[in-house]
């Protein structure tokens, strides 16, 4: 699964993970490490190569943050990305010198396209720059290959060396035909061959799982989101009725969801799955409460209290499975990237359960891969490709506080929208489309009736990656129609807005 490695050095910069899941769309195999990764740890994973990502300080500043050394003689290539080439320039006796102007956004790049790592351009192409900072003079060694205006030297090569740098990021869709940048690196200077698939992921995983668990018993916690479901599919798959999943349905489920997943792992999978309806206990709890953050906090802690009552029950298991995936590695800690938002997804491990050891099965992959697992092993596809849904699920897009009416109301605008779209066959064009209940209440007229109702707004976003998205331009004829479909069959709405706010500023939830 892993013969072919590329290692990801993170410095702080938000496109880590980006970078990341560029390589292995190209059937590479990567892993985000941290910085100050040891040489003898880096000697040990034997990587084809290697890529230093960017980050938010200078490297000539007290936040600067660096590597060994040592790695530059190590003779397996390394690509230096944005700060990552600057603080290569400056290891290496190069100068970094801050830019009297700073250059941000998608600039024009004259490039030497005889270099191996920019072979396939023209003499120009378009990539998105990001930094105040610039290498002012190249080390010993190396040969300019692009630049911009204000950046005399934009990328920079040590053939010999096997070393490169380039100050534009590649990984973004905002570079044009970036992804030819990472191929050259991975296939013309790192001499990789991309035979990484999931489905050697799928058997290897089965494989080792019953290897390592055998006969003992294992309890998974399920949620029905993609990542629970897939983690619980590949245990079943691998130790069969020693599995045990737990389904705590707080009741904050979209429509008819908490009985969909029921049906699917009773009956398709098999799995011994115990359904606990804690609805009426969550909403007690919640009662009143109107700060998005503290709803989360309720409802995690509250969800892990179910949880371990359960578990109780059930008595000592050997091994907690939690659908970790890899990006929850990388935001709990693993790299130096700075945090921009809370995580949506209920945390925390359960206090008293009795386990010895904990099982993380998806922990290497990303959404799009866990996707392609649960599709490889017979998940039915409307669950794989299941909106993306937060932990705390439409606590978190009801504004304000949260009643059983309010709820129901929810449910029935969403299921409606996600409908419609559906219908239209758009459902996989948008990465993400929701109702979200506001606290706001408006006059309207139905009938001969003056109304005061709630307002439903809509969301819908396309995105590659989560990091950044567009709202999708929906056509009229379709919102129209969910508009008034909504309106006319939903107790208590009398006006729907379409949300046409892009991720900056907005984040893709409204809480």
């Amino acid at each position: 699964m892993k013969n072919e490695l590329i290692l990801i050095l993170d410095f702080g910069g938000q496109y880590n993970q980006l970078i990341a899941r560029r390589i292995r769309e190209c059937n590479v195999y990567s892993e985000v490490v941290p910085y100050n990764i040891t040489i003898e740890e880096i000697k040990q994973k034997s990587p084809k190569g290697i890529i230093f990502t960017g980050g938010p300080a200078s490297v000539y500043g007290e936040e600067a943050v660096k590597c060994e050394k040592e790695i530059f003689s190590l003779g397996i290539p390394i690509l230096g990305i944005c700060y990552g080439m600057q603080l290569m320039t400056q290891m290496l006796g190069g100068k970094v010198a801050k830019a009297n102007m700073r250059e941000y956004g998608t600039t024009k790049v004259s490039i030497d396209n005889k270099s191996l790592l920019l072979q396939g351009f023209e003499s120009t192409n378009d990539f998105l720059m990001s930094h105040t900072d610039y290498v002012q003079t190249t080390p010993e060694g190396f040969k300019n290959i692009a630049s911009t205006p204000l950046c005399p030297n934009a990328a920079m090569e040590n053939v010999e060396k096997k070393l490169y740098g380039i100050q534009f990021h590649p990984e973004v869709n905002h570079s044009i035909n970036g992804m030819q940048v990472i191929k050259n690196f991975l296939f013309k200077i790192c001499g990789c061959t991309g035979d990484w698939v999931i489905s050697s992921f799928t058997q290897e995983s089965i494989q080792k799982l019953k290897e390592k668990i055998g006969d003992k018993k294992a309890l998974c916690a399920l949620s029905g989101g993609v990542d629970s479901s897939v983690a619980a599919v590949l245990l079943s798959k691998a130790i069969g009725k020693n599995l045990t999943c737990i389904f705590v349905d707080h009741g904050l489920l979209r429509k008819n969801e908490g009985d969909e997943v029921e049906e699917i792992f009773k009956k398709q999978f098999d799995i011994h799955l115990i359904r606990v309806n804690a609805k009426d206990r969550f909403l007690e709890k919640l009662a009143g409460v109107s700060d998005p953050e503290t709803k989360r906090k309720i409802i995690g802690e509250e969800f892990i209290r179910v949880f371990e009552e359960e578990a109780k029950k059930i008595g000592t298991v050997d091994f907690l499975v939690q659908g970790t995936i890899y990006p929850d590695v990388i935001e709990s800690g693993l790299g130096k990237s700075s945090v921009i938002k809370s995580h949506h997804n209920v945390g925390g491990l359960p206090d008293y359960v009795d386990f010895k050891e904990i099982v993380e099965p998806l922990r290497d992959l990303f959404k799009d891969e866990v996707r392609k697992t649960g599709l490889e092993l017979g998940i039915p596809e409307n669950l794989v490709y299941r909106q993306p849904f937060p932990g705390p699920g439409l606590a978190i897009r009801i504004i304000g506080d949260i009643t059983d009416k309010k709820l129901d109301i929810l449910k029935d605008a969403d299921a409606i929208f996600r409908e419609e779209i559906a219908k239209a066959g758009l459902h996989k064009k948008i990465n993400q489309y929701f109702a979200v209940l506001t606290n706001l209440k408006s006059v309207g007229v139905m009938g001969d009736e003056r109304t005061y109702d709630y307002t439903i707004a809509l969301r819908a976003v396309e995105t590659t990656d989560f990091m950044t998205g567009v709202f999708s331009k929906i056509p009229y004829e379709i919102l129209e129609k969910v508009s008034s479909r909504i309106v006319n069959e939903v107790s208590h709405v009398n006006r729907v807005v379409y949300d046409i706010t892009s991720k900056p500023p907005a984040t893709i939830e409204w809480e």
